[in-house]
C-alpha cells in the first residue's frame, strides 16, 4: 500500500510547544483563557426531508454562535412532515435546484458568520443513492449449497440476477454437521439450467454455488430524492460516477464558500465481501487463483482456510484503500477541502487505510477503556503527524431525544478526551421549523442539541469549557509510553463470508482485559498495525518510532501470525532494551498461503529466540490482570500512579514544549481522591481550571528525582487539568486557622415564575424546595423558572479572608429505580443532583455563574454587599416533561407516503422528570486560606 504524498494542511492554528514552535507558557495560558475560534465544539446538523428555509436557516446558524458551537456538517435525511402550505413545509428533493440553493446560501452565510462548513457528500449513510445502478452497487459473494446423496446426476443452477455472474461450481464431501473436506471438485459441467455432478460421488455430498453478486442494500436514513443502491466502495468506476453525480453539483453549489472538509460517514456497507474483478485482482495480488479454494474459503474447510481467509481479507482493504479512499481524497484536493472519513467497519478498512485521509474521525467513546473507533482515530492522527482528531460524540448520550442534559454532555466528552480527541462533532443539532410544535423535530435515535433545550441557558458555558479541553489537547505532542499492536492478518484470518468488519474482528481479539490493565498501570497508548510500521515505524535508542512519537513499549495481542519483517524490527527493539511484552501467547508463524519453507523456519527460530531461553530479550504474560503491569513496571516507569488505585480517573498527557500538560477526568458517579504521582522531576505543577479558566499553583505533596505527587480531588464526573511548568507562581497556601461564621439558609420563602411553555406564567410561593413534577401545576412544564429570594449578609461574611460559596447540596449516585427508567441505547450521567438541570444565579442583578455540574456550588464573594441582597436564579430542565403531557408525533401518513425510513427510540420512556432547584440552598463561608 502506497503512503499518500500529500496531505493537505488545516487551516491556520495557534499552537504552542510544537516543533519549531516557541510559545510561552505564558502564551499558552491566554490562549487556554480564550481559545481560538477553531477548537469550538462542532454539531452535525440534521436537514430533515430536506425541507428547510434561508430564514430558518439563518436563525439556526446564528443561535450555534449564540450557543459557542464553531460549525457544523450538513447531513440531509429522511422527511419528518408532509409538505402543507399552511406550515410552509416544502421538501426540497435531494439534489435538486432549490436543495441545491440551501446548500449555497448556507456555505455564503457560514462563511459571513465566522461558523466552520462541513458537507457530507451523500444523504444518509452509507453512500448511494438513484445514480447508483444495480452493477455499481455494493458486492458480495454470494454462496448457495445444495446437499446431494450418492448417485445423483444434477443440481438445478441458481437463478443469476441482475449484476451477478457464476464464478463457479464446487461439490464437496460431507464429513459432519457443517464440515467439509478439503478435496472438493470444481463442476465444469454446466448447461440447460444445471450443474452436472461428477460420476462416482460416495455419501452425503454438498454442491456450492458462488456467485459475484450484490448485497442490495439501500441507503439508511435517506432524504426524499436520495433513496437508491449503496455503491461498491471496491469498483473505482463506480466511485468516479458517485462523485460526478453527487459530489459535484453539491461542491460546484459552495462555489468560492468550500466546506472545511467533505465528510464520509459510517462505512456500515453490510456484507460488503466482494466485488467483480475481485479473482483476476487477487491473483495479481497474492501470486495464486483463488477459485480452487473456494469452498475453504466459505466453510473454514482444511488447515489452510485461515490462510486463505486472510490473503482475502488483505486483498479487501488494498482495494478500498485504492479505489475508494485514493479517489475521494484526490478528488477533495483538487476541489480545495479535506476529506474527513469515519475509517473503520466495513469494507474491511484498517487503521493504516488513514493515510489515504485528511482528517481521522472516530466516534462510541462511552467505554474509554477498550478499543473503540475514538481511540483508533486518535492513533492515526498521532502518527501521521495531524494535530486534530474529531469524534461524532453523543451519539447514544441517554435516550429519548431531548432527555440529555449538561452534566450527560461533559460525562461523554470527558471520556473522548480521555482517548485523545479534540474536536467534538456533536449528535447533533436537528433542524426544526418555526412552525413546528414544541419542541420541534429531532432525530430518531440521538439526543438533541439545539435552542429549543431549555437548558440552552448555559450552552455557552458548557461549550466554553469543552472549547478550553479541545484547544489543550491539541497542543505540542501527544505522550503516549505504549503502542499496541493490531494483528491485522489474525482478524483478516478470520473473516468469513458476509462478516468482514475489521476493526470488530480486532476488537474481540484485543479483548475486554488488556487495555483496563494498561491503564490501570498508569500507562497510555496508541495503536499500529503492520502497514504503519512498515510506513513510518524504525528502531531508535531502545524505542519504536513512529512517525514523531517515542514508544518505550510494544504489545501484542493474543498475535499467532504477523510478518516476519514486522517481528524483526520489533525483535530489534527488545534486544535494545525497549519492552516487547506478547499477551496470551507468543507469535507462531508466518501469514498467508504461499510462504516459503525457510521463512517459515526463519520465523520459528526468530520467535523462540525472542521469547524463550534463560534471559529472553522480550516477555510472554499469560494473564493481562495478573502480568501486565509488573512486565511494564520492570522496563518504564509509570506516566501516572495512584494512591490508592482508582482504574475510574483517566488521563490523557501531551509535552508541549517545557511544560507537561495532564488532563485528568473522574469517570464515576461519586467523588474520587487519591495521591496522584507524576513521572515529572524538576517542574512545578499548576492547575489549569478548564471550567473557569482560571490558573493556581498546585502544593507539592512530595518530589522526587523521578517523580511529583500531588492531592488529586475530583468531584462525581468532575476533570482537572495539571500543567508541569519551569515558572513559579504565588504558592498555595495551606488550611487556615481562622473562625468562618455559620451558614446561612436560603431554603424558604422563595417565589417562583414559570416562564412560557406548559405553565407558562404560573407564579408561586416556594416555601419548601422541590420538584415541579410533583405539582399538578407544573408537573408537565418544561423551560425556565425563575427563583427570586433575599438574604441579609452580616458583616462577619465580608470579613477578609473569608471566601463564601452559593452551595446547592449535594448530588448522590443515581438510585436503582431511576437508572431502570433510562432509555435503552448510550450511556449518561448516573447522579441525581440538587439543580436539575441547568442554573444561571445573579446576585444584586450581577451574572455570578452558571450551576450544571458537581460540585453545585459558586463562589460569589466579589458579589455580596453587607445588609440585604437580591437574589435570583433561572433554572431550566429538559424537554420531557412537556413531552410527557403532550400527544407525540404521528408518523403514520408520513410512513405511508415515502416507507419507514425510521423508529423513533425509547418512547416508552419519556415521563416526568425531576425539576427545578431541589435544596437546601446556603451561603457557606469558608477560609480563604486553604
Amino acid at each position: 500500500m502506497r503512503r499518500l504524498a500529500t496531505i493537505l494542511l488545516l487551516v491556520p492554528l495557534v499552537y504552542i510547544g510544537q516543533s519549531g514552535g516557541n510559545g510561552s507558557i505564558a502564551d499558552l495560558q491566554k490562549l487556554f483563557q480564550n481559545p481560538p475560534d477553531d477548537s469550538r465544539v462542532m454539531m452535525r446538523w440534521w436537514w430533515f426531508g430536506p425541507a428547510v428555509t434561508k430564514p430558518q436557516l439563518e436563525r439556526e446558524m446564528r443561535k450555534m454562535k449564540e450557543g459557542g458551537i464553531g460549525g457544523f456538517e450538513v447531513q440531509p435525511v429522511y422527511p419528518l412532515e408532509l409538505d402543507d402550505a399552511k406550515t410552509g413545509i416544502k421538501t426540497l428533493p435531494y439534489l435538486s435546484d432549490d436543495f441545491l440553493d440551501a446548500v449555497r446560501f448556507t456555505a455564503g452565510k457560514a462563511r459571513e458568520l465566522g461558523l466552520r462548513f462541513d458537507l457530507t457528500l451523500g444523504s444518509g449513510w452509507p453512500y448511494g443513492g438513484p445514480s447508483v445502478p444495480i452493477a455499481q452497487a455494493a458486492g458480495r459473494l454470494r454462496v448457495e449449497r445444495t446437499d446431494v446423496a450418492g448417485g445423483a446426476q444434477r443440481v438445478t443452477l441458481p437463478r443469476i440476477g441482475a449484476g451477478e455472474q457464476l464464478i463457479a461450481a464446487f461439490v464437496a464431501r460431507s464429513v459432519g454437521r457443517n464440515q467439509f473436506s478439503d478435496d472438493a471438485r470444481e463442476i465444469t459441467d454446466l448447461h440447460d439450467g444445471a450443474a452436472w455432478l461428477p460420476s462416482g460421488l460416495q455419501g452425503a455430498n454438498t454442491v456450492f454455488f458462488f456467485i459475484s453478486s450484490r448485497s442490495g442494500m439501500q441507503v439508511k436514513r435517506p432524504a426524499v430524492g436520495a433513496e437508491g443502491y449503496v455503491l461498491d466502495h471496491f469498483d473505482a468506476l463506480a466511485i468516479r460516477n458517485y462523485l460526478s453525480n453527487v459530489a459535484d453539483p453539491m461542491i460546484k453549489a459552495a462555489g468560492a464558500n468550500r466546506p472545511y472538509a467533505v465528510f464520509t460517514d459510517s462505512l456500515e456497507v453490510y456484507n460488503s465481501d466482494w466485488t467483480a474483478d475481485f479473482p483476476g485482482e487477487f491473483q495479481r495480488r497474492r501470486g495464486y487463483d483463488l477459485k480452487p479454494h473456494l469452498v475453504a474459503l466459505a466453510t473454514g474447510a482444511g488447515d489452510d482456510a485461515a490462510a486463505f481467509r486472510r490473503d482475502w481479507g488483505k486483498t479487501l482493504t488494498e482495494l478500498f484503500n485504492e479505489r475508494f479512499l485514493t479517489p475521494m481524497h484526490e478528488w477533495s484536493s483538487r476541489n480545495g477541502t479535506r476529506l474527513r472519513v469515519q475509517a473503520y467497519g466495513t469494507p474491511a478498512v484498517a487503521l493504516s487505510s488513514n493515510a489515504f485521509v485528511d482528517l481521522s474521525e472516530g466516534e462510541g467513546g462511552s467505554q474509554w477503556d477498550r478499543l473503540t473507533a475514538a481511540r483508533w482515530a486518535s492513533s492515526a492522527s498521532h502518527i501521521y503527524g495531524r494535530p486534530v482528531t474529531s469524534s461524532e460524540t453523543w451519539t447514544w448520550l441517554d435516550s429519548p431525544p431531548f432527555r440529555a442534559t449538561p452534566l450527560d454532555m461533559k460525562a461523554e466528552a470527558d471520556r473522548h478526551f480521555l482517548q485523545g480527541i479534540n474536536q467534538l462533532i456533536g449528535h447533533g443539532w436537528p433542524y426544526s421549523p418555526e412552525s413546528t410544535a414544541y419542541p420541534g423535530w429531532h432525530f430518531y435515535a440521538a439526543a438533541a442539541f439545539n435552542d429549543k433545550n431549555p437548558w440552552w441557558i448555559v450552552m455557552p458555558d458548557v461549550t466554553r469549557y469543552l472549547q478550553r479541553v479541545s484547544f489543550l489537547l491539541r497542543q505540542g505532542q501527544p505522550a503516549n509510553d505504549v503502542a499496541i499492536y493490531l494483528p491485522n492478518d489474525d482478524a483478516w484470518g478470520s473473516f468469513t463470508n458476509g462478516n468482514v468488519n475489521l476493526f470488530e474482528v480486532l476488537r474481540q481479539r484485543v479483548g475486554s482485559d488488556l487495555i483496563p490493565a494498561l491503564l490501570a498501570a498508569g500507562y497510555n497508548f496508541d495503536f499500529f498495525d503492520d502497514d504503519i510500521l512498515k510506513q513510518n515505524g524504525r528502531v531508535e535508542n531502545g524505542a519504536l518510532r513512529l512517525g514523531a512519537n517515542t514508544y518505550r513499549a510494544v504489545i501484542l495481542p493474543n498475535v499467532e501470525r504477523m510478518p516476519i519483517e514486522t517481528l524483526q524490527k520489533l525483535g530489534d527493539l527488545a534486544r535494545g532494551g525497549g519492552a516487547l511484552i506478547a499477551a496470551k501467547r507468543t507469535p507462531a508463524g508466518n501469514p498467508g498461503f504461499i510462504i516459503a519453507q525457510q521463512d517459515r523456519q526463519r520465523f520459528s527460530d526468530l520467535s523462540r529466540s525472542l521469547f524463550e531461553g534463560a534471559s529472553p530479550a522480550a516477555r510472554l504474560i499469560t494473564d493481562e490482570k495478573a502480568g501486565l503491569a509488573a512486565a511494564l513496571a520492570a522496563r518504564l516507569q509509570p506516566d501516572v500512579s495512584f494512591s490508592p488505585a482508582v482504574p475510574e480517573i483517566g488521563f490523557i498527557h501531551r509535552h508541549v514544549g517545557e511544560a507537561e500538560v495532564y488532563f485528568l477526568a473522574n469517570t464515576a458517579d461519586v467523588a474520587k481522591n487519591a495521591k496522584a504521582s507524576f513521572r515529572v522531576k524538576d517542574l512545578k505543577p499548576e492547575w489549569w481550571d478548564p471550567i473557569t479558566g482560571s490558573v493556581t499553583a498546585a502544593r507539592i505533596e512530595t518530589q522526587t528525582n523521578t517523580s511529583t505527587t500531588v492531592n488529586l480531588e475530583l468531584e462525581p464526573y468532575g476533570s482537572r487539568v495539571l500543567v508541569f511548568t519551569n515558572r513559579s507562581l504565588p504558592a498555595a497556601a495551606r488550611t487556615g486557622s481562622a473562625v468562618v461564621p455559620e451558614p446561612v439558609n436560603i431554603t424558604t420563602g422563595w417565589q417562583v415564575t414559570f416562564g412560557t411553555g406548559g405553565s407558562g406564567g404560573v407564579r408561586k410561593q416556594m416555601e419548601t424546595l422541590h420538584s415541579w413534577e410533583s405539582d399538578d401545576e407544573t408537573r408537565y412544564f418544561s423551560g425556565v423558572a425563575t427563583y427570586e429570594n433575599t438574604f441579609v449578609v452580616p458583616d462577619a461574611l465580608l470579613r477578609d479572608g473569608v471566601e463564601v460559596r452559593l452551595d446547592f447540596g449535594d448530588a448522590r449516585p443515581e438510585t436503582p429505580d431511576a437508572a431502570g427508567a433510562r432509555g435503552a441505547n448510550g450511556m449518561r450521567a448516573t447522579l441525581e443532583a440538587p439543580v436539575r438541570d441547568a442554573a444561571v444565579v445573579y446576585i444584586n442583578d450581577q451574572r455570578a455563574g452558571s450551576v450544571w455540574h458537581a460540585p453545585y456550588l459558586l463562589d460569589v464573594t466579589s458579589f455580596l454587599r453587607r445588609g440585604q441582597n437580591r437574589l435570583r436564579i433561572e433554572v431550566a430542565n429538559t424537554a420531557m416533561n412537556f413531552m410527557a403531557g403532550h400527544a407525540l408525533p404521528d408518523y403514520r401518513l408520513l410512513n405511508l407516503r415515502y416507507g419507514e425510513r425510521f423508529q423513533v427510540q425509547d418512547l416508552q420512556k419519556i415521563r416526568p422528570l425531576p425539576s427545578g432547584l431541589l435544596g437546601p440552598v446556603r451561603l457557606i463561608p469558608v477560609s480563604a486560606a486553604r
